[in-house]
């Protein structure tokens, strides 16, 4: 089975393993950029640097992942372009929305161990 790949820009390649590549890149993505903002937004982080960490967290993200899936961190845009196109991309467009929700609910789990301490020592 081919499927083509696409995200938000609709820029179409062939290739056999999107499902797996498009599940890690998207996962990996989202969670590591939720993890950004919880530190750059929780209590103990310097104010006023959260724009600023979140803004390259983006961006890195975006410089990484273009190149391998054409990237969505915002499931938002995805969707957009695929009602626009219809057919085809309706039918794939669930993965955009559904491994960026495994991505945040990974970050969840991942700040619940590293992010939460106690104030008091």
């Amino acid at each position: 089975m081919r499927l083509v790949v696409l995200d938000s820009n609709l820029y179409g390649v062939t290739q056999t393993s999107w499902l797996a590549t498009e599940l890690a890149s998207a996962a990996a993505q989202e969670a590591a950029f939720l993890v950004v903002i919880m530190g750059a937004t929780d209590s103990r982080a310097p104010a006023g640097f959260a724009p600023l960490a979140i803004g390259l967290g983006l961006t890195l993200i975006h410089l990484v992942g273009i190149p391998v899936t054409n990237t969505s961190v915002n499931p938002a845009r995805s969707l957009a372009t695929a009602v626009f196109q219809g057919d085809w991309a309706l039918g794939q467009v669930w993965a955009f929305i559904v491994f960026p929700a495994i991505g945040a609910a990974a970050a969840g789990g991942i700040w619940m161990i590293v992010g939460p301490q106690s104030d008091s020592a």
